[in-house]
Formats: C-alpha cells, structure tokens, sequence
C-alpha cells in the first residue's frame, strides 16, 4: 500500500494542528482521547467522533507490542497492530491518503511507553517501518512517544517520524525542541480543582503561565487527569489549553462540534431607550395596552441577550415583574397554540387548540370583547401571522394545522391591523380578494407599509426570515406604523406584537438565533416604552407564551457581549415564564399567576376605562 502526499499539504497539516498555539474555536481537532484502548471500541469511537489525539499504552512482550493500561491485562487479541497500526492504515487506504476524509484534518497519535524505552521503541520502529509513508512529515499521522522516552540528548538518534512528549519544567535546545510534538503535565501538579465552580485565581495563574510557556516555545500543551465534565472543558477551553483530555469520546465529541451553535459575541452595543416612568405604579387611565409576547422567551433566554447587550436591555429597566404558569388543559407543557389562547380568551384549552375551550366551543378573544368599548386591535407577528400566537386573537380551531382555515377566519375578526408573514396561503385561499371587497387594504409587498390605511393586512415573506438571514428592523417598522395608525382612534387600541422567532432559535438549539431574536424583540420593546412615555396612558406588557428549548448559560462575558449555552431539549418546558409591565397600573402584573390572568388584567383595564 502506497501514499503520496504532498509535502506542502503534510506541513499545513501539522503546523496548523499540532504546532500551531490555542485555537480561537475549538472543535473536535483539539480532543484527545485519554486510555482510548478501554473504550469498548478502540480508535474507532474517536475517530469517528474525528478526535485530533488518540492515545495508547504500550507493552513490549516476547518481541510484540501489546496494547493494555497493565500487563495483567494483555491477550493475543490486543496487540498495537490490530488495535491502531491496521485501523490506521484502512482508513487512510480508504480516503486515498488522508486519514479522516476531510484532507485538512490529520491525527496525533500519542504512544504512552509502559515498558523501558530502549527495547520498546526499537521494537515498535520495526513495526511501523513499512509504513513511514503515513507519518509526519510525510503523512497525516502525527507520532508522539510519551512514557520511557529517551533523555533530550538523545532525540536525534531517532527517525524523523518520533517525535516526543516534552515537560514544561526541561528546558530544551532549539534542536531538542524540534523534536517535540507536544509537552505535556499532570494537571494536579497545578490544581486539585473537581471541575466544579471555578479555579481559584493561583492555580488559574500558574496553569495559564505554563500554557503560556508552553506556546511562546509554538509548541501545543497538554494537562493529564483533569476533571471530565462540560464544566471542566469549558473552563479549560477560556485558558486556552491545546487538548482536552477525556474519557467521554461521545459526550466530548457533539459538545466540541456544535460550538458555533452554542457560542456568540454580539459585535456592538444596541442603544436603549431611557424611560421616564411616566405614570408607571399610578392607577389612572389606560387608553391603550401593548402586549409584547416573546415566544419561547424564558429567563435564560432574557440574560442571554442581557449578556450579548453588555449588561442591560429595555426589559431590565422595568420595574414591576410578575411570573405566569403556563400549562395548557391537557399537558403540564404548554404549546403555542394552548399558550396563546389562554392569554387571548382567559381560559385554559388544550394542546394545540386555536381559540376554542376544551370541547371545541369558540371562545370570544379579547379583541371581540374590547370591540363594543370602540377600542381598535392590531396584530404583529415575526413570523408567520397564521401561526398560533397570532392566530388565538382572531382565530377558531381545533388544531392550529387548520391554517386555510384559520386565515380565513381573519375574516370575520375585529382586528383592524395584520403585519406579519403568510403572504402565500392569503393569497392561495383568495382571501387578499376578500379583504378587498369588505375595504381592507392588502399588500404583500413591505414598501407598501407607510402608504396603507387602516383597516389593513400587510403580509411579506420575504420580511418575517430570521434576524441572521436578513429581516433588518421589521418589528420596529411595523409597530411605528401600526401605533400610527391605530392612535388615530379616540377610544384606543389593543396591540399585540409576537418576537416569534426567539421559539424558531430555540427548537433548533441554536445560540446565536436565540440571542439575535432576543436583541431584536428587545428594540421593539424600547419603542413600545417609548410610545408609552409619550402620552402616560399606555400599559405596556412583555411576557412568553412558554419557554424553548430548556436553554442553560454555561458561560459568559459581560464585557465582551459573549454568550455560551447549552439546551437540554428541542421543545417547550414547563417553567414559569416572566411578566414585566410598564406605565399605569403595571402593579397590577405582579405576583405569579395562571397565563388566564393576563386576559383578565387587560380586559379588566379597559372596562374600566373604555366605557365613556
């Protein structure tokens, strides 16, 4: 068997994995794979998980090389050449010279030397010389000797594929040093951290002092017998060591790949709005209510974008905060659609239902209670405004998957605004046609916006994708515009306005979706304070319909808008959801309550100043 690999691709392989120092982001390149021989499947559970270090205990026994933690352990089966030497070869036969099928990546297998070197590794120089082709820096597999490994002085008296596991306290020559392939420490020579809470700031020093040694010599660090959990990881991933040693091959694998899901850094500061607390904690008038529902929003996700906006959002500058329970008739978990109802109706339903009580009956929503008191209604959505948030203040079914069914009941709702996405199914069910003959204005293009006059509906797909993919500041347009219009009113105006896409970010366990929906929700949430400010008789309500995706803030910087989380599902949890409000009687939302209360709170408010 035969490989030729360029010697320019051999070098770009190991000055960027085994030379190079710590990386900005880590990935499964940077795992090593501690006593890889008592995995139940040697090599292959870390190469498939494309660890970059693998590593192997290695006997000398009547001239063969066995592979075993102790020598009580050794069988014919286990030999160095059918555990890694064999393995090894098949995979780079079958990726035509590379040992992982993504050229770019190569291996470092580290040969931990149980019996005395100077049997061993002649022993082992036998058998890896018909295959000195693969090994750096000819090929992709890195060789690193640890254990019995010869004195400095005599590195240079080994074939130019050994390399050697050096130690941070030897001081090495330049030509010593060119014949080390990584240096290596038992971590409690520094530390008896558990991996639990943090590293105290001495041994946090003189770990980051030797890893700082380590890589002014451009030579990559290893610790030994270090704490294996996430925690621990993380911890030393911030100071910057090179490998992660484990014996978790599966839980370290899927933890190092989905970095760029779990981690973000916000690249700027969004500006707040400074509120003036007009009428806030008083019992007068409200004319208008705006409720703001973050879907999937929870705590966790509310700090995370606290923690990307270097410490503060509009939302943190409310100041009276209550906590709604969120379970639907039927589930201890709520969906949506349960979700929504119970705020638009005041009655609990069941999963998945749309405005409809627990045998099916339509509910009366709160826009057709505030109708007789002259109060106009509006909607928003980031999303798709058939979706079941939206569709529970206007709609009627028995399971939100009914959406033709669902827009056409936009037909026969009070509702005077609609901005949101479902551009497509209006205009598939002919109900832009509809709207046009009952005097409502429709648009499914967003230039349209300024020019419209209510009543209307504008729905553009093209507006309602995620804040990554480009949606630019549509909820902040949309609401200007439909404060706008519906302030015109003399009576008032209910508003609902749905960050829908916070609960998209959560279902796909992405970091950086939820935190971007976050911020942007939060902008709304500062031009609704700002509107509030700006007559004293707006009630302003911020709350979720449930919490997505179980989300857990691992790390953080406060000072660099950093965020790094972790979810523990891909769908709703059961936990009690925040309510904070502003303006006149937001006292009333204190306290924890049923998600039915909210209905009650606002319907209350406007009989109470609605009839005139």
């Amino acid at each position: 068997m035969k490989f030729i690999i360029p010697a320019i691709l051999s070098a770009f392989l190991f000055v960027n994995q085994a030379d190079a120092q710590s990386p900005v982001h880590y990935t499964t390149a940077q795992a090593h794979s501690h006593n890889d021989y008592e995995q139940n499947i040697p090599f292959f559970r870390a190469y498939y998980q494309q660890f970059g270090s693998i590593e192997a205990d290695i006997f000398l026994k009547n001239d063969s090389i066995f592979v075993a933690h102790d020598q009580k352990y050794i069988t014919s089966k286990n030999t160095f050449d059918a555990l890694y030497l064999k393995p090894i070869l098949d995979q780079i036969e079958k990726n035509k010279g590379s040992i992982y099928p993504d050229k770019s990546l190569g291996l470092q297998l580290l040969i931990d030397l149980k019996t005395p070197g100077k049997e061993t590794i002649p022993a082992l120089i036998k058998i890896l010389k018909p295959h000195t082709n693969i090994f750096y820096p000819k090929g992709p597999v890195k060789l690193v000797l640890s254990g019995d490994v010869p004195p400095p002085q005599e590195f240079d008296q080994y074939p130019d594929y050994l390399f050697f596991d050096g130690r941070p306290e030897v001081q090495y020559t330049k030509a010593q040093l060119e014949k080390v392939g990584l240096i290596s420490q038992d971590f409690a020579k520094y530390t008896h951290w558990n991996g639990k809470g943090v590293l105290v700031k001495s041994e946090k020093d003189a770990i980051q002092a030797v890893i700082k040694k380590v890589h002014d010599q451009g030579k990559k660090v290893r610790l030994w017998a270090t704490p294996d959990n996430v925690n621990a990881w993380k911890m030393l991933m911030n100071l910057g060591l090179d490998y992660l040693n484990t014996d978790k091959v599966e839980e370290l694998g899927p933890y190092l790949r989905n970095r760029p899901d779990a981690e973000f850094t916000a690249d700027k500061i969004q500006p707040l709005y400074k509120p003036t607390y007009r009428n806030n904690d008083k019992q007068s008038k409200v004319k208008n209510v705006i409720l703001l529902i973050g879907d999937g929003m929870g705590l966790t996700q509310i700090y995370s974008g606290v923690t990307a906006n270097r410490g503060e959002l509009n939302l943190t500058r409310f100041l009276n905060i209550g906590f709604s329970k969120t379970s639907a008739a039927d589930s201890y978990i709520t969906d949506s659609a349960a979700g929504a109802t119970a705020m638009a109706t005041g009655k609990k339903t069941r999963n998945r239902a749309i405005g409809v009580d627990t045998n099916n009956v339509a509910l009366p929503t709160l826009p057709d209670r505030i109708k007789p008191l002259g109060i106009k209604t509006g909607l928003i959505s980031a999303g798709n405004i058939v979706d079941a948030t939206p569709a529970a203040f206007f709609a009627h079914r028995s399971d939100r998957s009914m959406e033709a069914l669902i827009a056409h009941d936009y037909l026969r709702s009070p509702v005077e605004v609609l901005i949101g996405g479902g551009a497509p199914l209006f205009d598939k069910e002919k109900i832009s046609d509809s709207l046009r003959i009952k005097g409502i204005q429709y648009s499914n293009k967003w230039q349209d916006l300024n020019t419209l006059k209510t009543p209307f509906v504008l729905l553009d797909d093209s507006k309602t994708v995620s804040i990554l993919n480009g949606r630019g500041n549509f909820l902040t347009e949309a609401f200007t515009k439909a404060q706008q219009s519906l302030s015109k009113n003399e009576k008032g105006f209910f508003m609902m306005a749905e960050g829908a896409q916070i609960d998209y970010g959560g279902h796909a366990n992405k970091v950086p979706y939820v935190v971007t929906e976050m911020l942007d929700f939060d902008q709304l949430i500062g031009e609704a304070l700002r509107f509030a400010d700006s007559n004293g008789e707006t009630l302003v309500i911020v709350t979720a319909d449930h919490e997505t995706g179980g989300l857990t803030l691992l790390d953080g910087d406060l000072k660099k808008g950093y965020v790094d989380g972790h979810f523990s599902t891909n769908d709703h949890t059961s936990v009690m959801v925040p309510v904070f409000a502003y303006g006149p009687h937001s006292m009333d939302f204190r306290g924890v309550y049923e998600n039915t209360e909210i209905y009650e709170k606002i319907l209350k408010v406007f009989n109470r100043y609605g009839k005139k």
